[in-house]
């Protein structure tokens, strides 16, 4: 019988420059407003996204100014890889580890491009071996923090013993374009933030939590519901606005379907810890659950705080749950591009 996957520690880490939402649509009508007809009528996701505040990669200023695909990657790379060190450095002293003590890195992001990884250009800095075994995963979007976790659960119970390391790391804001401005962008402007998270693995070893099963479901002719398009001054954001109704209809049917892999159903699941991807999202995720209203109030309170931060978001809710007491199950759950349900089922330390 396999030893099960611990978590040992979980941290997150924000940067420094918040965006508080009044000044979020100033920014968006100064920047957006001109280039798209019915800006004004858009107004109301500001108030409506559920965000009051979230942590930005730069200074609010910054993004009043064009900056070029080659610059903002510059600030992805300078940015993320402080990020990665502040919640790694975190999660490895949490669990009384070292980076020279790392086996494997297994590090999720999708809003740049960082060719060395943004693992390898950390490595002295973290104090990784040469030895290490790295592997970075893009496109996940905001599945990744569940889907990067399961992977690393996998790799840490190929080699029992061996310490693995989860960072996932997103500067959504970056992303901001201005040149040819639809509805998925203004939405962008009200809802995303920056953040990442981290955590350690190792086999049999006790920790806050042990991940005991997960699973998958993508959707077939869903790939135009959420993603990236390759534009000439960057990536485009692809948001379908029918995401809430879609995870209404659906949810249920593939929770009960990847809960049977595990020989368990949604009645057995004593909470579940879900990416807040809006306001909207929330509501249809508890309805789909039947989890009653405002059922999800830590999945709120990180939107408030930090926005939609993309893959290391459902980690941000995950630590505000363990914090106030982890139930004996719990399964961790995101949408993202595929069109992919992610899931990740925990049993909480004795």
């Amino acid at each position: 019988m396999s030893l099960p996957v611990t978590l040992l520690s979980l941290a997150t880490a924000s940067p420094p420059h918040v965006l508080h939402q009044a000044e979020a649509l100033a920014i968006g009508r100064d920047l957006l407003g001109a280039r798209f007809a019915d800006f004004e009528r858009m107004t109301a996701v500001y108030a409506n996204a559920g965000v009051e505040h979230r942590q930005l990669a730069r200074p609010a200023e910054w993004y009043r100014h064009a900056h070029e695909f080659p610059e903002r990657t510059e600030a992805y790379l300078e940015v993320a890889g402080e990020l990665f060190v502040a919640a790694a450095e975190r999660a490895l002293a949490d669990a009384g580890l070292s980076g020279a003590k790392v086996d494997t890195t297994v590090t999720v992001s999708s809003t740049g491009i960082a060719t060395p990884s943004l693992e390898a250009r950390v490595m002295e800095r973290m104090g990784f071996r040469g030895a290490m075994s790295r592997v970075p995963v893009f496109g996940l979007g905001c599945a990744g923090g569940v889907s990067g976790l399961a992977l690393a659960a996998r790799l840490a119970r190929s080699e029992p013993g061996s310490i693995v390391l989860f960072v996932t790391v997103e500067l959504c804001s970056l992303t901001l374009r201005t040149r040819e401005v639809n509805k998925a962008d203004i939405i962008s402007t009200a809802l995303f933030g920056d953040g990442a998270a981290a955590c350690v693995l190792r086999c049999g070893d006790e920790g806050f939590a042990q991940i005991t099963g997960s699973a998958e479901t993508t959707w077939p002719g869903t790939l135009d519901i959420m993603g990236w398009r390759m534009e000439p001054d960057g990536l485009g954001v692809v948001l379908n606005r029918a995401i809430p109704a879609f995870a209404q209809r659906h949810m249920r049917a593939a929770m009960v379907a990847m809960l049977a892999r595990q020989a368990l159903a949604i009645e057995d699941i004593d909470r579940f810890i879900c990416h807040p991807g809006g306001a909207k999202v929330i509501d249809a995720i508890e309805q789909a659950l039947a989890l009653g209203q405002g059922a999800l109030a830590e999945e709120r309170e990180v939107l408030r705080c930090h926005g939609n931060m993309s893959a290391p978001t459902a980690l941000f809710v995950l630590d505000h749950v363990r914090r106030r007491a982890l139930p004996p199950r719990a399964a961790l759950v995101a949408l993202g591009p595929g069109f992919t349900a992610s899931t990740l089922t925990l049993s909480a330390a004795a």
